[in-house]
């Protein structure tokens, strides 16, 4: 009879979402065995990636993207991944930020990082940002220069680029490896490949961003020869940016919100919970029980049933958290719940949960952020957007 080999209970484990061990498949732990045999684990029990090699560079990989308040969003680090995935020991992958960066670029795949937070968004200089990225290629002097083909700047950069520099270019690309790229044709009925072109525009999740090794995560600048060439002389322009009016946030859909809050059957002071909102100046949703019991419009729900939103910030007062409004906050970036039972479902799902009550957390953060504000404005007030018109009639 063959015995059944015990799993030992000390092996290496990690900490799950669900806020349980789980025990890690590969080396056992073994009694007595030296502490450097045992796999090493981060600060949150996580492995430790180790570093991508790069030996004596002879090659560069060129990212460029826009940043949204010093962060990268998904698309745009899957196209630093790609690079850092096709990347080989002689290569290095330059990442190059239209704004400021606050992720960990090392984490992200980059050996280098370049700022130009003069071009960060809102900012609309299409000119000054194509004569800064044909200044980085000038300087690193990249194999090839990948992008996010997005709508929110960075495609439309790339095609520009590609255009004044004479460069081949791939657009939405949904496949990529080290010997060629591949994209869909004929309205998607047909796949066509090609060899590697100069600038690459990538689909999005046409790879994924989660990477088992980091890059050198370097801070660099630009020489300063090849910034002098960036510059470009603006009198002539036909265009100029009249800065941007942020609108009410009643006025704005949820499912376009960046800022959400959200009410559900513990909200009792309806006033006060629209008030929070106005002070922040986040749109307004609630969960189906809210809308149920006549609180909110239908259109104010979020879940399967209503609203999917893909908000940055979502705070959900008083909801439970069914599997239905989960559903429908799934796409948002961090969930903030505020809950007086500590195992709610939200409370799984919430990047920080505050347990307490939801009418005394709605005033102390009203109060809070009025006294931050101060004296002005409130964002997408009449009296912001007058202030904003007289600076530009000025």
């Amino acid at each position: 009879m063959n015995p059944i080999k015990r799993i030992d209970p000390r092996r290496p484990f990690v900490i799950a979402s669900s806020g349980l061990r789980r025990i890690t498949l590969g080396q056992e732990h073994v009694a007595g065995a030296a502490t450097d045999d045992i796999p090493r684990l981060g600060a949150h029990g996580e492995r430790e990636k180790p570093r991508r090699t790069v030996e004596q560079a002879g090659r560069v990989l060129l990212v460029a993207a826009h940043s949204d308040r010093g962060a990268l969003d998904e698309h745009a680090r899957q196209a630093v991944a790609a690079a850092a995935i096709v990347a080989d020991a002689r290569t290095e992958v330059v990442l190059v930020v239209f704004g400021e960066l606050t992720d960990d670029a090392a984490e992200l795949g980059a050996d280098k990082v370049i700022e130009l937070p003069a071009l960060g968004r809102p900012v609309f200089a299409p000119d000054r940002a194509v004569a800064a990225l044909k200044s980085c290629v000038a300087a690193f002097s990249p194999a090839h220069v990948l992008m996010p083909d997005n709508a929110t700047g960075d495609g439309d950069l790339g095609r520009r680029y590609a255009a004044l520099a004479g460069a081949s270019i791939a657009t939405q690309v949904v496949e990529i490896d080290a010997s060629h790229v591949g994209v869909y044709v004929d309205a998607q009925r047909q796949f066509a490949s090609r060899a590697w072109p100069d600038v690459v525009l990538l689909a999005a999740d046409a790879v994924s961003s989660k990477l088992p090794f980091v890059g050198a995560g370097e801070r660099a600048q630009l020489p300063a020869e090849s910034a002098a060439e960036g510059v470009v002389d603006t009198r002539d322009q036909l265009y100029r940016d009249l800065g941007t009016v942020q609108l009410d946030a009643a006025e704005v859909a949820l499912e376009e919100a960046d800022f959400i809050v959200s009410a559900g059957n513990g909200v009792t002071d309806i006033a006060a919970f629209e008030g929070l909102a106005s002070a922040f100046g986040a749109a307004i949703g609630a969960s189906r029980v809210a809308v149920d019991n006549g609180y909110f419009t239908r259109d104010k729900q979020v879940g399967a049933t209503g609203k999917t939103v893909s908000a940055s910030v979502y705070i959900a007062f008083g909801i439970s958290g069914a599997v239905q409004h989960l559903q429908g906050i799934k796409d948002c970036r961090h969930v903030i719940a505020v809950n007086l039972d500590a195992s709610a479902p939200i409370a799984k799902r919430a990047d920080l949960t505050l347990v307490g009550d939801a009418q005394a957390t709605i005033a102390a953060l009203t109060q809070a952020v009025t006294a931050a504000r101060g004296a002005q404005p409130a964002p997408g007030t009449a009296s912001a957007r007058a202030a904003l018109n007289e600076g530009v009639a000025a």
